[in-house]
């Protein structure tokens, strides 16, 4: 089958980074084409909560990871304050509230937590409030007694992904294309599963848990989460409530884990998470993890035990092996660029991703420094002759 023209940039997935990749390019000059066998914004964008925050990296000043995690978010929090001020319309299309972050203290040791990441971000200019146990409980008196207090990160938002999705490549005026990518010919045209074969100047894979096969073996880690969703109830929580001890479990390898993590939506509904199941790439259900992490939010908030679901689901979070998400350059692949791995992050970082990327490949000066992602630093050295 001839191979043909179809725009300067193929991007391989339909998701929030995809779809982000697409709008800077576009913003760029450039015409763009997203390849997708699926919904687009399906995936790990549409089983996300669409939290926005910055990640803190107090205590870990030593780790450039959790430094450059900082970095990501923090860049990709201020772009997309950029787009939603753009026009009156974004935030009403996205969704987009700013309720701010309740990282919850359970006792004197997590207090001590929240003081020290309190300190960490008014440093770096941002805003964080410590909340006594009776500030608290104003702030969202249906937690239950007994709490230590909690750190507030006001400028925190929520948002619904896959609308944002659909409006960024109508923005940049995508071309979709309805296919399965099967790899990759010597002049660098993209082949697809039915035969065609497609051509750009470069390629894009955003494509989550997929880019794997392009990848040394255990690049990438799924970890796999469970959400639901209750019916309305208006009014019942403000925050998007967080516990600290969040923060450890995120990173445990060898052991499934359940996290308190809520989020009100618009009309009443509150989104219920989190939990991890390291390794996991199916998408069932699974009833006793969901049992556990249901009944550990109802352990701090009580009210939730005597409401009804609507319906609950799978995620599965594309992880790189050492956290951090690859942005770059295809090591052995020509033209192709990677944006994937960004774990339960992608949706922050997603306009930061983009931006990065294109000023990478398009050898233009970079925001950030990119060497933190670099996709280099999962493929072994080659042999010196």
């Amino acid at each position: 089958m001839k191979t043909q023209r179809t725009a300067d940039v193929l991007i391989v997935g339909g998701g929030i980074i995809g779809a982000a990749c697409a709008r800077e390019f576009a913003r760029q000059g450039l015409s763009v084409a997203v390849i997708e066998p699926a919904p687009l914004g399906g995936g790990a964008t549409g089983a996300s909560m669409g939290h926005l925050l910055v990640v803190d990296a107090e205590g870990q000043d030593g780790d450039a990871g959790a430094n450059a995690e900082f970095a990501l978010t923090r860049r990709g929090s201020e772009l997309w304050r950029e787009w939603l001020d753009a026009s009156e319309a974004h935030p009403r299309l996205a969704e987009h509230s700013r309720c701010g972050t309740l990282w919850i203290a359970a006792d004197a040791e997590e207090l001590a937590l929240a003081q020290r990441k309190q300190q960490w971000l008014q440093a770096r200019g941002l805003k964080a409030e410590l909340l006594d146990p009776q500030a608290l409980a104003r702030a969202e008196p249906l937690l239950r007694p007994g709490l230590a207090g909690a750190l507030r990160v006001p400028d925190d938002a929520r948002l619904y992904p896959p609308k944002v999705v659909a409006a960024w490549l109508q923005e940049a005026r995508a071309e979709i294309i309805q296919g399965q990518v099967q790899g990759f010919g010597r002049a660098g045209e993209v082949i697809l599963q039915d035969g065609r074969r497609l051509w750009g100047a470069l390629t894009v894979l955003a494509a989550g848990l997929a880019c794997q096969r392009w990848l040394p073996p255990g690049t990438l880690i799924s970890k796999k989460g469970q959400l639901a969703i209750t019916q309305r109830y208006p009014g019942l929580i403000q925050h998007q409530l967080v516990e600290l001890g969040y923060i450890k479990k995120a990173h445990l390898l060898d052991q499934d884990t359940v996290s308190f993590n809520v989020q009100p939506r618009p009309g009443g509904q509150v989104l219920i998470g989190s939990s991890r199941q390291i390794g996991k790439a199916d998408a069932a259900l699974d009833l006793t993890l969901l049992r556990q992490m249901l009944a550990h939010a109802c352990d701090y908030l009580p009210p939730l035990a005597q409401m009804s679901l609507l319906r609950s689901w799978t995620g599965l979070r594309p992880a790189s092996r050492d956290g951090q998400p690859l942005i770059g350059a295809h090591p052995s692949l020509p033209r192709v660029w990677l944006a994937t791995g960004h774990e339960g992050l992608g949706i922050t970082t997603a306009l930061a991703t983009a931006e990065l990327l294109a000023q990478q490949s398009l050898q233009q000066p970079c925001t950030l420094a990119p060497e933190a992602w670099s996709p280099q630093r999962f493929f072994s050295p080659s042999p010196q002759p």
